[in-house]
């Protein structure tokens, strides 16, 4: 499945843009993993080769911890490599729905289409829309997000 890269910048907001949006007291969680992160650089020099033939897609929501962890570390990401990062914010739970576990709206369309599970979700793309990787809540084969994010990358060039 192709997604459509021009729809999706539509829909979303640069990942910078989503952290300065939060509702407080959110926000300060994720302002705070964004002061006392420290990237892995060498796994960053990696990214910033490759960067513009790639876009991240997150899903997230202000409430979630683990978006709170993994969101900052994506706006380091794009901000040291130039890497697009864009986020679908604001996801709601459907907590009375059984067969449905996001809330649509507010929760964009995109949850369902995109099979939407646990968040953050974080979608990595080439610039023709292919998927090319998924990072679940947070990273599995790395123990960083931004060297699985390498990882990807490199195991699919």
């Amino acid at each position: 499945m192709s997604l459509n890269l021009a729809e999706i910048r539509k829909k979303t907001v640069p990942v910078n843009s989503y952290i300065e949006n939060l509702p407080e007291p959110f926000k300060q969680k994720f302002l705070e993993r964004l002061r006392t992160y420290c990237p892995n650089p060498e796994a960053l020099n990696q990214l910033r080769m490759s960067a513009a033939k790639y876009v991240i897609v997150a899903f997230s929501a202000s409430w979630c911890k683990d978006c709170a962890v993994s969101i900052p570390v994506l706006a380091i990401i794009s901000e040291t490599t130039g890497l697009e990062v864009r986020v679908f914010g604001g996801l709601k739970r459907d907590f009375l729905g059984k067969e449905v576990k996001w809330r649509i709206p507010p929760s964009p369309q995109e949850v369902v289409e995109l099979k939407v599970g646990n968040i953050p979700l974080m979608i990595l793309i080439d610039v023709e829309g292919r998927e090319i990787g998924r990072i679940v809540e947070k990273p599995t084969l790395r123990p960083t997000l931004e060297e699985e994010i390498s990882e990807i990358i490199s195991s699919n060039n």
